[in-house]
């Protein structure tokens, strides 16, 4: 092979994961190329519906709430400065999420959960409240009724697809430089990274971060096993709600099977998402995604029964079988991992391309609580999927 190119850090993969992580080493002055096969953002980044509700989503404490929390925390300025970086907004909104009980003979039941979940988040000092049905019908008039919800004040939403274009413009603004190729394998000696293969060429650099979303594990020479990373399909539409009929992110189920959310956009699009589907790279809409997708519509928003259906689309979230993502170095010097972050890679932008940058440049940034990163290292992600069988 010849050497092609030179630089600090290779990226492989330009969504919005590779793109904050551009951003930000850029930014320490470190020379970054981002490699990606199609157009940057255009998988995973653009297909997510942008909620940021790590409390919403948590059954319990942990290591990786107390992950997702610490990047819900740099939020608010990571897109202030994402957005004064680049002009462009990236729908940012702060209404708050809101966790239905679901209706009928199990109201007692689901309420217990609520008032469970609600318990042990205000142990941990985070803000929650639980709202009657009145008070439900007064926050969102056109639900349907139900036993009591959870509001979370600090959860909030952004819109995916413009954070992702922006991102990459932030990158490049700053200096890093956009590769449109297939990488053909990540290139080191088995103790150290010295670049990528690319096109029969190399691009040499002694930080390498592998920042592929599901396809991940498909990088030759990546470190992580050939199903360590998997595409998990979801399938989403959007309706056209004009004036909108929603003012929070809402989470509900409203049969066996038949659970999910609802994104209200500032102009009327509602988002409705998502089916969980292990069934490789096949990105087609099926009939049967769509009517749980519709059910669950109609089930928690009756009058959105005569909405007109803008779009449907599949993504993959990049899926481990412990659900958490894999974050930090491996055990080839220089080659880092930035992957696997599942149904939060939106929200967990921030953190991980702060958590990527500490691993190169050898501390935080300034401002930045540092967090441990062993629960999400290579090892801890073996680990617990021995553990799993």
């Amino acid at each position: 092979y010849e050497s092609w190119m030179n630089c600090d850090v290779v990226v492989i993969g330009a969504g919005i994961m590779g793109c904050a992580v551009a951003w930000r080493l850029q930014q320490r002055g470190l020379g970054v190329i981002l490699i990606e096969r199609g157009v940057p953002g255009a998988e995973a980044s653009s297909a997510a519906a942008g909620i940021l509700a790590p409390q919403a989503e948590a059954d319990e404490p942990g290591p990786f709430l107390a992950l997702a929390l610490a990047s819900r925390r740099l939020y608010p300025d990571f897109v202030a400065e994402v957005q004064e970086c680049t002009g462009m907004d990236v729908g940012y909104r702060r209404e708050g999420t809101l966790v239905l009980a679901r209706p009928g003979d199990q109201d007692e039941e689901e309420r217990a959960a609520l008032l469970s979940r609600m318990a042990w988040q205000k142990r941990a000092g985070l803000r929650v409240s639980l709202l009657s049905p009145q008070d439900l019908r007064e926050a969102e008039p056109k639900l349907a009724p139900c036993a009591a919800a959870l509001h979370f004040p600090d959860d909030h939403q952004v819109e995916a697809e413009k954070l992702a274009r922006a991102l990459s413009l932030a990158a490049a603004q700053a200096g890093a430089r956009f590769v449109t190729a297939h990488v053909q394998r990540v290139l080191h000696d088995g103790e150290r990274a010295l670049g990528v293969v690319v096109e029969g060429e190399i691009i040499s650099a002694a930080q390498v971060v592998v920042a592929a979303g599901s396809w991940s594990s498909l990088v030759e020479g990546s470190t992580l096993s050939p199903r360590a990373v998997r595409p998990m399909r979801g399938q989403m539409l959007e309706l056209d709600t004009r004036p909108p009929a929603l003012h929070h992110v809402v989470f509900g189920h409203v049969a066996p099977g038949v659970s999910g959310y609802l994104v209200p956009r500032q102009d009327g699009r509602l988002v409705a998402g998502s089916t969980m589907e292990l069934v490789g790279f096949r990105k087609e809409v099926t009939v049967s995604g769509l009517l749980r997708l519709l059910r669950l519509v109609e089930g928690l928003c009756p009058d959105l029964a005569e909405a007109e259906i803008r779009r449907t689309w599949a993504g993959f979230r990049p899926y481990t079988r412990d659900a958490l993502p894999i974050l930090g170095p491996t055990h080839v010097r220089g080659l880092h991992l930035c992957t696997g972050h599942f149904r939060n890679g939106i929200l967990l932008t921030p953190i991980s391309a702060e958590a990527i940058c500490a691993t190169i440049t050898g501390h935080w940034t300034q401002g930045v609580e540092p967090l441990d990163l062993l629960p999400f290292s290579l090892r801890a992600s073996l680990d617990g999927n021995l553990a799993e069988g």
